[in-house]
């Protein structure tokens, strides 16, 4: 189906790109407040919040606001010069809040359960990050590609976290038990997505060594 030129499958993509973009800008304003004061607030009781909170809070926000750019097709084939800048300082803020991130999983106030899924998390975010990073500069960029693919959807972990913690609450769910398997929610789904879509995508690559 043709609309205005346009394939439905293409409005609907733009849509998809448009609602990961709106999310990614509310969560960064929302995740601003840790920046302000002491830059600890609600996560007073991690014995690792300072310094390390405002570091991860700092790199998980670049991630989310240049992240989305980074998938516009416009942007990569006419401004490619654009594309690489913004996609190292994507690849910065990753880092940064990934390793900022894993320190805080060490002290998670859900207890050691939800810090092995946060840990986790942390770690797939780095790894995924450097390996596209590294296939780029390998000019490897069909690789490059697919890692950054997963690499996004572990940092809109930070969107999805923020949905399910919420309807957590207003489901009436024990917040302990719930938050544990949040910290495993918000971003194995995540990628299972990347990967599915992957596969379907870029079906040249499946049954392959992932990247």
């Amino acid at each position: 189906m043709r609309v205005g030129g346009m394939t439905a499958g293409r409005l609907a993509g733009g849509g998809g790109w448009g609602l990961m973009a709106l999310a990614s800008v509310g969560v960064t304003l929302y995740a601003a407040r840790y920046l302000i004061g002491d830059g600890v607030g609600p996560m007073g009781g991690n014995p690792f919040a300072a310094p390390w909170l405002p570091v991860h809070v700092a790199g998980a926000m670049l991630a989310l606001l240049v992240g989305a750019a980074q998938f516009v097709g416009p942007l990569r084939r006419r401004l490619p010069p654009a594309h690489r800048w913004t996609g190292r300082v994507y690849a910065v803020g990753c880092l940064v809040g990934g390793g900022a991130g894993l320190v805080l999983s060490l002290g998670s106030t859900g207890g050691p359960i939800a810090g092995v899924g946060f840990g986790l998390l942390a770690v797939v975010w780095i790894a995924t990050t450097a390996l596209g990073w590294r296939a780029a500069m390998q000019r490897d960029f069909d690789a490059h590609r697919r890692w950054m693919i997963r690499s996004w959807a572990l940092t809109l972990a930070a969107v999805t976290l923020r949905l399910y913690l919420p309807l957590a609450v207003m489901n009436g769910l024990p917040m302990p038990g719930a938050y544990i398997a949040i910290s495993f929610l918000c971003w194995i789904p995540n990628l299972l997505v990347a990967e599915a879509y992957l596969r379907v995508r870029q079906p040249h690559s499946a049954g392959l060594p992932l990247g």
